[in-house]
């Protein structure tokens, strides 16, 4: 487990080894560490943390909206040590680019096998793309659903949800 000096040295020789600052901060709250990065060299710092400190497996990839801040969007790296039991988060922070563009992240499938429907799930709730996806397009919404229903400025109670006492009362349903 790291502690907050542990985890300053982590943040130190991720640095030193990549040559960049990779990893712009870290957190210990809770008992769960956390490190911030650069979104430019995730694969970089998720390679190190898989071959030098044995951080093998990524139990879970999820995004996160943040607006109104700046940076908005985020994707979590949530990085299991199996022969230690030990967790560790890692957090890219993405910049919006705007409404008519779309955020992007480089993909990490090539790295963990189970980012493979995790990417594409971030990709279809949040619109942040992986680049370099073998396959990224939606995989629970509707290929030709408009927008990205866990935006925090997605306009809330559009579609009517339909229930069998309802189905023929709501408009559209039938016929």
């Amino acid at each position: 487990m790291y502690d907050a000096a542990g985890l300053a040295l982590l943040e130190r020789e991720l640095n030193d080894r990549l040559g960049v600052a990779a990893v712009v901060g870290h957190d210990l709250h809770c008992g769960q560490a956390s490190l911030a990065i650069d979104p430019d060299h995730n694969r970089a710092v998720l390679s190190e943390l898989r071959e030098r400190h044995g951080y093998n497996f990524l139990s879970s990839l999820h995004g996160a909206d943040y607006l109104p801040a700046k940076p908005r969007f985020a994707v979590h790296y949530e990085m299991l040590a199996m022969a230690r039991v030990e967790r560790i988060c890692v957090k890219a922070l993405v910049e919006d680019p705007g409404h008519s563009q779309i955020a992007t992240i480089a993909s990490v499938v090539d790295l963990f096998a189970t980012a493979d429907f995790q990417e594409r799930e971030v990709y279809d709730f949040f619109g942040i793309a992986f680049d370099g996806h073998p396959d990224l397009r939606r995989i629970l919404m509707p290929e030709e659903y408009v927008g990205f229903p866990q935006r925090r400025d997605f306009p809330i109670g559009g579609d009517p949800v339909i229930f069998t006492y309802d189905e023929d009362s709501v408009p559209g349903w039938t016929k």
